[in-house]
């Protein structure tokens, strides 16, 4: 039985996860931006085994359920699955000032990736939409671009699978994957979506709990339980490093090497 920490588990494809990793008997904390929508995720997965707070677009918040994991017995594997959609029309400053996509997006995986007492494995999730992400990393917190809401989530998308190959590869004991669920029916991805909810679910859980050589081969990219072929970018080591410089400038926290 693995314990696993999914980020982003009060709805969609977070809870979905969740929901079959408790039928298959592991035990699951689920995430939730504050108490009432923890209540909710509870009810909405029975037999799970806790619930943590934390509004990931404040800084202090995520360093709190940081230490609110840690707290708790260790992770064998932690989901990063929370994210804000494509159809925000303002940049929304949050309260460290930071722009809403790229701080929840982007910047909490990586502050929670730091923080965070390493699990055995880690899964970001990311989108086929990274693909069109800025590759050039420049102005990742909107502060000189006009605002293009799609463009801020292909970005952050775009930095998740960064950020998982960055993890793969500074920490050889973690196992580090990243994965596109397709265009999700969920509250994100909108009732016009036409991918397979079931099947966009069950790559977290198999990349988190199964002992397949494929899912135990760290740094890889998948979609509906088959390796896929992200943007060339990623596996560039210096974009790798530029958005790990970048995230440890705005959020104060530094990934270690090792």
């Amino acid at each position: 039985m693995a314990r696993i920490f999914i980020t982003g588990s009060s709805d969609g494809l977070g809870q979905l996860a969740a929901r079959i990793l408790v039928e298959q008997r592991h035990a699951v904390v689920l995430h939730a931006r504050d108490e009432a929508r923890g209540r909710e995720a509870l009810a909405a997965v029975p037999g799970a085994a806790g619930v943590l707070h934390g509004d990931l677009s404040s800084l202090a918040e995520t360093r709190g359920l940081a230490e609110r994991a840690n707290a708790t017995d260790p992770f064998d594997a932690v989901i990063h699955n929370a994210a804000v959609g494509f159809r925000e029309r303002r940049r929304i400053g949050t309260v460290d000032g930071l722009a809403h996509v790229f701080a929840v997006n982007t910047l909490a995986p990586y502050v929670l990736t730091t923080l965070m007492q390493r699990p055995r494995r880690l899964i970001y999730v990311s989108s086929e939409l990274h693909r069109k992400g800025d590759a050039f990393l420049d102005d990742l917190n909107w502060d000189r671009r006009s605002w293009h809401g799609l463009q801020a989530y292909r970005d952050s998308k775009l930095h998740d699978v960064l950020l998982a190959f960055a993890v793969a590869r500074r920490w050889p004991g973690v196992i580090s994957h990243a994965l596109e669920p397709g265009w999700m029916p969920t509250k994100m991805g909108g009732a016009h979506a036409t991918g397979d909810l079931d099947a966009g679910s069950r790559t977290q859980v198999w990349l988190a709990t199964s002992d397949d050589p494929a899912a135990s081969e760290s740094g890889g990219y998948w979609h509906h339980l088959r390796p896929a072929r992200p943007s060339g970018a990623t596996r560039d080591v210096d974009r790798q490093e530029r958005l790990l410089a970048e995230c440890a400038r705005l959020s104060g926290v530094d990934l270690p090497h090792q």
